[in-house]
């Protein structure tokens, strides 16, 4: 009698964990590009101080492979598994707790310090306009406003981060025509004349992967919203494919418009490229235009890092990684809203420290850590779950391809990384050393491993080799 008391207890606690399925393409590209779009208007740029104009654009082509071998890994893994968590619920399948409590870890910081890196670029442009602004009240309000909107629902949240990404996209392009590109008798674009080349030769591409991932970085958290889609195999898939050809093109345009506008050696040093381009034209239309933009897209992104964030941190609570209090959703709008919470003065921690380059770094290294262990996922994921065990919303094709392109220049670009910013490295690999030792001795006698993958999983062929 007890035990059957017990199990409608224990349901109704599962049930009650679950996120709303309220999403549908349209919100995962909004989450994909809102995050993302912010590298376009800041930091992307010192790809051009550690390579030249020549090495920047390259390091933008090269990484863009590594995310398009990514997305297609992501899209795969990430369809049929209907779990918030993204990487880490791939890692949860695949690799156990120490490893999917890691990913957790990992995804964690590179949104929170993305979030953080977001709030200063607003709270510099600010300053900008007039040096005795003090940026800090608004880089905690912008915080606090962003973390309400997620703590009210994610349908919401999501529908404006659509409507601000959009507006934020098309002022690029606003940019580009305004100046006249089209026209080489007229136009501002002077690439032959502000461009340096390739001043430090193949070395200085390596060196420029590092910043060629803020074009992009963000885009795989697309999977961190699979429980909250209507239909999971339909909308990540759409989402994300749209949103990664999105950046392709956005990333070309805002390199050439940038380096026909702005000369090299100070366009590798601004802390706002876009908008410093917008200036060198003159233009008011456009200065306006640019600098709602770059607001624009540092409040969409920060408010896709608050709910990528936000979910790896309740789905690794929900699994009893971390302290179960985390797991709660909201009564009434079903958001995680203790880890909506918990995470925010985090950031405005990271955010008050006012290191840009700092926290843009350590968010860069959690991510190509997470980068690394997906590619070996893939290979694990295809021989646990051969073609054929299980439905796929969408196959990535000439496998193993993908999960080796994206291997081998993630290590480029940590070598590349390594090469300025190692103390960064080794700081981060300690970080995460300790918290694995922290799990091994503290937490890991709380997980189950016998039922640690069994609700997400439950219409699922056992997988060989767990």
């Amino acid at each position: 009698m007890e035990q059957e008391t017990a199990l409608p207890e224990a349901q109704e606690k599962t049930e009650a964990s679950h996120l709303l399925k309220v999403l549908g393409p349209m919100h995962i590209w909004a989450l994909g590009v809102g995050i993302v779009l912010v590298g376009e208007f800041m930091g992307w740029n010192f790809t051009i101080a550690k390579g030249g104009s020549l090495g920047s654009i390259v390091a933008c082509w090269i990484i863009g492979i590594l995310y398009i071998s990514l997305v297609m890994i992501n899209t795969e893994i990430g369809s049929v598994i209907p779990e918030a968590g993204g990487q880490y619920a791939m890692a949860k399948y695949m690799l156990g707790p120490l490893a999917s409590f890691n990913i957790g870890l990992m995804l964690v910081f590179e949104y929170v310090m993305l979030e953080a890196a977001d709030a200063l670029v607003v709270g510099q442009i600010l300053k900008s306009l007039n040096p005795a602004v003090q940026p800090l009240p608004y880089i905690i309000l912008s915080l606090l406003l962003l973390t309400y909107l997620n703590y009210r629902g994610v349908y919401a949240t999501l529908t404006l981060n659509f409507f601000i990404t959009a507006i934020a996209f098309i002022t690029i392009f606003i940019l580009l025509f305004g100046a006249g590109f089209y026209n080489p008798s007229v136009s501002l674009v002077q690439i032959k004349k502000l461009a340096d080349g390739l001043p430090y030769g193949w070395i200085g591409i390596i060196a420029a992967l590092q910043f060629g991932i803020w074009f992009y970085l963000g885009i795989e958290g697309t999977a961190l919203a699979a429980e909250e889609c209507r239909s999971t195999s339909r909308a990540l898939p759409v989402g994300a494919t749209v949103g990664l050809i999105t950046l392709l093109v956005g990333a070309t345009v805002t390199w050439f418009v940038c380096s026909g506008l702005v000369p090299a050696g100070k366009l590798g040093a601004s802390v706002f490229p876009l908008y410093s381009a917008a200036l060198a034209t003159g233009a008011p239309y456009i200065i306006v235009a640019l600098f709602i933009g770059t607001v624009l897209s540092c409040l969409a992104s920060a408010s896709g890092c608050i709910n990528d964030s936000s979910r790896a941190w309740f789905a690794m609570s929900r699994d009893t990684l971390i302290p179960g209090a985390f797991a709660a959703t909201h009564p009434k709008y079903k958001t995680p809203y203790r880890a909506i919470l918990f995470l925010l003065p985090i950031s405005i921690a990271f955010g008050f420290t006012g290191l840009l380059d700092q926290v843009i770094t350590f968010s860069i290294l959690s991510a190509l850590l997470v980068y690394v262990l997906t590619a070996y996922m893939m290979f694990k994921f295809r021989a646990m779950y051969p073609l054929g065990t299980i439905k796929r919303g969408y196959t990535a094709p000439w496998h193993p391809l993908p999960a080796v392109v994206l291997l081998l220049l993630t290590i480029a670009t940590l070598g590349g990384m390594y090469l300025g910013y190692w103390i960064n490295i080794l700081s981060g690999l300690v970080f995460y050393a300790l918290a694995s030792l922290w799990f091994t001795r503290r937490r890991a006698k709380f997980v189950d491993n016998s039922t640690f993958i069994e609700v997400g999983a439950s219409s699922w062929p056992r997988p060989q080799g767990y």
